[in-house]
Parts: C-alpha cells; sequence; structure tokens
C-alpha cells in the first residue's frame, strides 16, 4: 500500500517536468491483459495444408492450399522486394496488384497487373488511399470475385483495417498480414486499437499459422516476452473448419526472415510459449 502511494506520488510530480521535455508517464497494460488477449492469436488447425509462396527468406509467407478461383492478389507495401508476388503468378497464375507511396516503381523483374504510388491508410490523399478505393478502382467486379491481401505496410495495417468495411474485407479469401509495432501494445489506448483491429479480422477470420520475424526480435511486455512483429496468415471463416490448435512451431516449411545481416546472426524464434492455447 504505502509503496503504491509513494508511486502515484511520484507519478504526479514527474508528469508536468516530462510532459515539458515531450516525455508521457502513463499506467502500462498489464502484462497478463496482454497475454491473454494475445492466445486469441495462436493458430488453428483445418482440412487445408499450408504451402510456401516466395523466397526462402523475407518476402515468403505461408498460405493455405485453397487458391483455387482466386481472381488477383492485392499487396501493398512493394519496397524492392516482389518474392511472392512473382512465385503466385508463376506458379497458380494469380497476378498482383501492387502499390507503395516509397518506390517510384515495382521491381524491373516483376509486371505487374498495376502499380499505384501511394501508402494503404486510413484517408484518400495525395500520398494516402484506402483499401476500399483502391480495391473498387481496379477491380469492376471486386464485390463478387475472392481475392489475397499480402499486406506488409510498417505498422499501417491498423488503420487500414479499421478504415476497411466488413464487405471488402471479406472479399478477401486469403490474407498475410505483418503485425507491427507490439512493443507499443503496453500503452492502454494504443491496446484499444489493437483489439479492434483484431476484432474486425477475427469475426470473418481464422488464423491459419503465426510466424515471429526473427530479425525484429522480442520484447518484454510485464514479466512476458513477445515478437516484436508476427507474420500471420488468416483464412475466410466459410472457406474452412477448425480442427484443434497447432502445436508443431516452428512450421517445416518456415524459414527465418534473415538469418546474417551485417555481420551479425540471427536465429529463428519460436512462438512463445506463453501465448500457447490448449485443446
Amino acid at each position: 500500500m504505502k509503496k503504491n502511494l509513494i508511486s502515484r506520488k511520484i507519478a504526479k510530480i514527474s508528469k508536468p517536468f516530462l510532459s515539458k521535455k515531450n516525455v508521457y508517464i502513463s499506467r502500462a497494460v498489464y502484462g497478463n491483459e496482454i497475454k491473454d488477449f494475445a492466445k486469441t492469436l495462436w493458430p488453428i488447425k483445418t482440412e487445408h495444408q499450408l504451402i510456401r509462396i516466395g523466397g526462402s527468406k523475407d518476402g515468403g509467407y505461408l498460405v493455405p492450399d485453397d487458391l483455387s478461383g482466386i481472381k488477383a492478389c492485392f499487396s501493398p507495401g512493394v519496397s524492392n522486394l516482389s518474392d511472392f508476388e512473382e512465385d503466385l503468378l508463376k506458379r497458380f497464375g494469380i497476378d498482383s496488384h501492387l502499390c507503395d507511396y516509397s518506390v517510384e516503381a515495382p521491381p524491373t523483374s516483376f509486371e505487374s497487373l498495376s502499380f499505384t504510388k501511394k501508402f494503404l491508410g486510413a484517408t484518400n490523399n495525395d500520398r494516402y488511399m484506402t483499401l476500399e478505393k483502391w480495391a473498387n478502382s481496379l477491380e469492376s467486379e471486386f464485390n463478387k470475385n475472392d481475392y489475397i491481401l499480402q499486406m506488409d505496410i510498417e505498422g499501417g495495417e491498423y488503420e487500414t483495417i479499421l478504415a476497411t468495411p466488413v464487405k471488402v474485407l471479406t472479399r478477401f479469401r486469403i490474407m498475410n498480414i505483418e503485425i507491427h509495432d507490439i512493443e507499443s501494445w503496453a500503452h492502454p489506448i494504443f491496446f484499444k486499437m489493437v483489439k479492434s483491429f483484431f476484432a474486425n479480422l477475427l469475426a470473418d477470420f481464422n488464423i491459419l499459422h503465426n510466424h515471429p520475424n526473427n530479425f525484429c526480435g522480442l520484447i518484454s511486455l510485464g514479466e512476458f516476452e513477445f515478437p516484436k512483429v508476427m507474420e500471420l496468415t488468416l483464412l475466410r471463416k466459410d472457406r474452412c473448419t477448425p480442427v484443434g490448435y497447432c502445436k508443431q512451431f516452428p512450421h517445416p516449411l518456415d524459414e527465418p526472415s534473415v538469418t546474417i545481416h551485417k555481420s551479425k546472426s540471427y536465429k529463428e524464434i519460436n512462438l512463445p510459449s506463453v501465448l500457447r492455447c490448449t485443446e
């Protein structure tokens, strides 16, 4: 009791001073609260086997073997890599729409269906566009077909998904989304947005795979460790039947995102056991 009283007094004294230094003090979300929430991100098994599309390292993702009838892939966050999109076209005949404001064009080795020099987000302006506007501007019968969404937009995934109507989200049969900024989940306001983000996704999609990005490492949230970045594979619920939780990690087709960078070696990261669900 005395310790808590002292802590409150310190916080009361410190806040005005630190705010002038552009530092804000707030109560962090309890580690157990994040742990309980993160268990909902544990992948499930379905009747679909997972296959790997793209490169052997960064740029390669596991997807369910349920690609027949998919019209196209929407892939925001191009940078200079298109291994996934090239492999998707070569092996399955599924071409891609690309967008990224940070580059002038896709990699020269890949001729995509389209390229739009904009970021995805929650608004439409000279630099940003919503997923809804992007999709409807390129696919005249978007609401009648199934698509893939392969999204790696460095934290922009939260506002993008939250700004996307359900009728648009559910036109994507498969999603591969990199989840960033997990170290910020401890902030109460950010964590509220995170829970809304996943509520939107998990209402209509199941998580089939969760792969920590080993290049980004782990972060301590309370007494628990979490990956800083996770690569999620999702499949629309009407396309699968859950048959239990996944237990083998890493998956046999998983590859570390990076093995060596600037002479430093990086080991694969297993999904932390504190997130594990039990049947």
